[in-house]
């Protein structure tokens, strides 16, 4: 599950760490591309942007998802060419729009945000080939469509179909949807990829365009709890495969897309820290870690949360919360006198805690605890400015196993 060794080693050294590890990267990566045939990939950078994650997600050929102009320029200094990289995210500026032209693919979220792209377009003397975000007339767990702040809504697009055929500086070249996340109900799955290659013959009857690509989005997921069943990708992607063998026929110059979402990094990292102090209070015991809340937030969040239904509410809070029991707690001690305690952090705030009265084998000053499945929308969702105290180091373990410490 992670190098026992280079964390103890590495805890010698820091506190507190996240540490990626590349052969787990290139083993969830080549589970993609073995089981989905003629389908490309797209990373989505927002989960996990360190470097050197970047380049070894890279250096298998998939191209980026990117949510901001700095992801954007992150994926062109990796060394990205412009048809690799696409750039989706509402509220897009003008100087967003303007700095990202030349080097991605844009996905505009709205009618004003196309009428934006066409006007830098033609300050610049150029044909601007652009991806829209639809907002379908089916959801993802029912067959009609519903409010979002992403994409525009299908019957939007029909309707101001003529005035998009009008522009003459923008030429659209592929459609972009994205409904959830993290999902393991493989049916569900299977009928949204249905779904999305009938939308694309619709809009391309109704804007009479060809589409260069397609891009299903993400929503593939990861067992996180003990209780889940791991996706099966072999299954979904013999599916998805013979679905795109289909659309091919009919369109057989247009390029199919889905995004990685957490997919490829999440099992990837494990996040470690140190022991600071122990204590006893009331007769409860606490053991007090190195940035908790503060170098790894989703686990305080998850305790923080009394109550969580997904019938009721669907992935309400991805992907700051998944699930109560979505981490485990590995102790990294010799001692096997059991013990129950309540894992706290070194801040100010009593938001601070992560577990709550559970049993794990007794730990003192300096033992490490290693939090699973840190990966993915772990360190790039922490609040590592609270009480001005060190940030976590983040390592990368390499598949020659040396450790590099990626942000000196």
């Amino acid at each position: 599950m992670f190098n026992k060794e280079a964390v103890l080693n590495s805890i010698k050294e820091y506190d507190s760490f996240y540490m990626y590890d590349q052969s787990t990267i290139l083993e969830y990566s080549n589970q993609l591309k073995d089981n989905f045939e003629g389908i490309e990939f797209l990373y989505s950078n927002k989960t996990n942007p360190n470097p050197e994650v970047l380049k070894t997600v890279f250096g298998q050929g998939f191209g980026s998802d990117s949510a901001s102009l700095n992801e954007v320029l992150m994926c062109k200094n990796a060394g990205l060419a412009k048809e690799k990289i696409y750039y989706s995210a509402p509220g897009k500026s003008f100087y967003d729009i303007r700095e990202a032209m030349d080097i991605s693919i844009i996905t505009a979220d709205s009618i004003s945000e196309i009428h934006r792209i066409q006007q830098v377009a033609k300050e610049k003397g150029t044909v601007a080939k652009i991806g829209i975000r639809i907002n379908p007339r089916f959801g993802f767990f029912k067959e009609s469509g519903a409010a979002s702040k992403f994409g525009i809504d299908e019957d939007v697009v029909y309707e101001n179909k003529e005035m998009l055929k009008s522009l003459e500086n923008v030429d659209i070249i592929g459609i972009h949807v994205h409904l959830s996340s993290q999902e393991l109900d493989i049916d569900r799955l299977k009928t949204y990829y249905r779904n999305m290659f009938q939308l694309a013959d619709r809009v391309k009857e109704e804007l009479e365009i060809d589409l260069d690509f397609l891009n299903l989005g993400s929503g593939i997921g990861i067992a996180y709890e003990k209780k889940d069943s791991p996706l099966d990708v072999a299954d979904l992607g013999k599916t998805a495969s013979e679905l795109v063998k289909e659309f091919k026929e009919k369109m057989p110059n247009t390029t199919v897309f889905i995004e990685t979402g957490r997919y490829v990094v999440t099992k990837a990292g494990v996040y470690a820290t140190k022991v600071l102090d122990r204590k006893t209070s009331y007769g409860k015991t606490y053991v007090i870690l190195c940035n908790t809340l503060n170098g790894f937030v989703r686990p305080s969040i998850a305790k923080a949360i009394p109550t969580y239904s997904t019938e009721e509410h669907p992935k309400p809070w991805e992907p700051m919360f998944t699930s109560k029991d979505a981490f485990q707690y590995i102790p990294l001690t010799e001692s096997t006198e059991m013990e129950k305690v309540t894992l706290v952090g070194n801040l100010c705030t009593s938001t601070d805690l992560i577990a709550d009265d559970i049993e794990m084998p007794k730990l003192e000053y300096g033992d490490a605890l290693v939090i699973t499945n840190a990966g993915s929308y772990a360190a790039v969702v922490t609040p590592m400015q609270f009480a001005s105290l060190n940030p976590p180091a983040q390592l990368f373990l390499t598949k020659q196993g040396e450790v590099i410490n990626t942000l000196v």
